[in-house]
């Protein structure tokens, strides 16, 4: 009986030590995109990282051996919390549309995330950035997930069959890339969520998917 309450005791305690090192990790990752924010991630120093939440350097190494796997852990985080938002938004064209906008409408919500990611987007354009990889295959991924659901309107008869998947696809990432540069210069004097609205609006017109 005593050597169960000592290994129910130990588990608990490897439970808690577990959930602490969760919430020090998302503490890690919060304060390097606030400095790849900064300083992009070329110029950031794992060291002031440490410094921002309170750790030694062997401190954080414990968590993230490396500067890369720090910057990969980010994306990886990115990626799941953007999956899990936009994924309601994909059951049909009009849905995703919609769902680009709300996507809009979060993000504006957390300037310094999306500012990070996009310096980091604009540098992993870079020979032998270690982002390089996971920003060419996100963007195609995300071209391909839009052209899917053109081409799935197409098949069911909602739009025109001229209509040409790949190339809308390319068109909306485009509009929305070039929408939220203009807002991360200025904020407080550019509406990105008002100008992806407005161009939604006017796509689905033309689409004959207004309402």
């Amino acid at each position: 009986m005593a050597e169960f309450f000592e290994s129910k005791t130990r588990e608990e305690q490897r439970r808690r030590r577990s959930r602490k090192g969760e919430a020090r990790r998302a503490e890690i990752l919060s304060a390097a995109m606030r400095r790849f924010a900064e300083d992009g991630y070329q110029n950031a120093a794992i060291g002031d990282v440490a410094r921002d939440v309170g750790l030694s350097l062997p401190g954080l190494l414990h968590h993230f051996p490396t500067k890369v796997d720090l910057l990969l852990a980010i994306l990886d985080k990115r990626d799941l919390e953007c999956e899990s938002f936009i994924g309601p938004y994909r059951s049909d064209l009009r849905g995703l549309l919609k769902g680009m906008v709300e996507v809009f409408r979060r993000n504006a919500e957390m300037i310094e995330v999306v500012r990070a990611f996009a310096i980091l987007n604009a540098e992993s354009l870079m020979k032998d950035h270690p982002a390089k990889a996971w920003f060419l295959d996100r963007a195609t991924q995300l071209q391909n997930d839009i052209a899917a659901t053109f081409e799935r309107a197409v098949a069911d008869g909602s739009i025109d069959r001229k209509i040409n998947g790949k190339a809308m696809a390319a068109e909306l990432i485009a509009v929305m890339d070039g929408l939220q540069m203009l807002w991360l210069r200025d904020p407080t004097r550019f509406d990105m969520v008002g100008g992806l609205e407005a161009y939604v609006g006017r796509l689905l017109a033309s689409l004959g998917l207004e309402g």
